[in-house]
């Protein structure tokens, strides 16, 4: 079947039907072949991951963008930080050499799809909290952590004052490192990934003391707790993740008698310190198919995720750990049409909303990834 790829401004797109923009999107992908890599991050709606060429993590789907040969265009289906993330690894210097110069453009179907988590820790914040710290702390004693979840400025910063990127999955071998050049950290944007992972490596919470970006003074803190710190925390969460409940789960146990609790370390403290397994979404993932048919689990993780790991396994009985439904908004806001209408414009020439790191800030991060990177080998 033949379709018409001409380019309409984004509004008449949404008065399309579902299965004219499948097509339209399929036929935009067979016209651009694998100059066109599509990346659906986990959490997103089953009717986009359709279209996605690679699922996975933000950093993994930005490291395998970055390892393909023949990529020239990138629609990041996910959130504003992971299509930074991409634009930063797939056009690194020695990637632009490899392709005589030529950038790859990374798009992000929707401009409003953010990221509440990474929006808690403005550039602006951080460095007054450093100079702040600096007043009672030494700060060559300071290790700045940024989790993966975080603006581009926020890694450079990081990159800058010898600190390092974690994710959800090397955050423990990543603090492991940062304790082994100084004595403290300061790890931001997310609380919680910082304090599970902290604990269980023998820090105490009256270790972490968290800091408010909307305090005025020592970030709510006394200047002893500052001196006493191991980890100082930035007072950040997920939305979706900061929804469960320790009643969650232990209702769960007493209605399903037998079930187990599997949860990111984004969960609470209460939440993580009582679940069965807690683990990034990889783990999550790779949990579930390595169990066994009749396992019965609740899973403490954003909704599309859950849902579609319950249909993948009907073998299984799978369950959202909360009563309340709960997902991520603003990844929720790339439909099928920002999808369509991204990738005609790109069989049409033009990019649309691309992200493009500034090389001051893109070099800074680079330093900070390439940390991680040696630390998780």
């Amino acid at each position: 079947m033949s379709i018409a790829l001409e380019p309409l401004p984004f509004p008449p797109y949404r008065e399309l039907g579902n299965d004219e923009l499948n097509a339209r999107i399929s036929a935009a992908k067979q016209e651009l072949g694998s100059r066109l890599l599509i990346l659906g991050h986990h959490y997103q709606q089953d009717e986009v991951i359709a279209h996605a060429d690679l699922n996975g993590d933000s950093y993994q789907l930005s490291k395998m963008a970055a390892d393909s040969q023949d990529c020239r265009s990138i629609v990041f289906c996910g959130v504003h930080f992971m299509a930074e993330t991409a634009d930063i690894l797939v056009n690194r210097p020695e990637k632009l050499e490899e392709r005589n110069g030529h950038r790859v453009g990374v798009v992000l179907p929707d401009m409003a799809a953010g990221c509440s988590m990474a929006d808690m820790a403005a550039i602006r914040q951080v460095e007054s909290a450093w100079k702040q710290l600096g007043e009672v702390i030494d700060t060559e004693d300071l290790t700045p952590v940024t989790y993966i979840n975080s603006a581009a400025s926020l890694k450079a910063f990081c990159g800058r004052h010898g600190g390092i990127v974690c994710t959800s999955s090397n955050a423990k071998a990543v603090l492991e490192w940062s304790f082994a050049q100084r004595k403290r950290v300061f790890f931001f944007p997310d609380q919680h990934l910082g304090r599970n992972t902290s604990l269980k490596m023998g820090i105490t919470n009256d270790q972490m003391p968290v800091w408010n970006p909307h305090e005025e003074e020592h970030g709510g803190n006394t200047e002893q707790a500052i001196r006493d710190s191991r980890v100082i925390l930035w007072k950040g969460h997920c939305s979706v993740h900061q929804m469960f409940q320790a009643d969650h789960v232990q209702s769960f146990r007493k209605n399903h008698p037998g079930i187990k609790i599997l949860v990111h370390p984004e969960c609470p403290q209460e939440v993580n310190d009582i679940a069965d397994i807690s683990g990034s979404t990889s783990k999550i993932i790779e949990t579930v198919r390595a169990a066994p048919a009749g396992t019965k689990w609740a899973i403490g993780t954003e909704l599309h995720l859950v849902n579609r790991l319950k249909k993948e396994h009907p073998e299984q009985e799978i369950h959202f750990l909360s009563p309340l439904v709960c997902m991520c908004a603003t990844m929720y806001r790339i439909d099928l049409a920002h999808l369509c209408w991204s990738v005609e414009n790109l069989v049409q020439g033009t990019i649309v909303n691309q992200i493009i790191v500034r090389e001051e800030i893109a070099k800074w991060s680079l330093v900070a990834l390439e940390r991680m990177l040696k630390v998780s080998k």
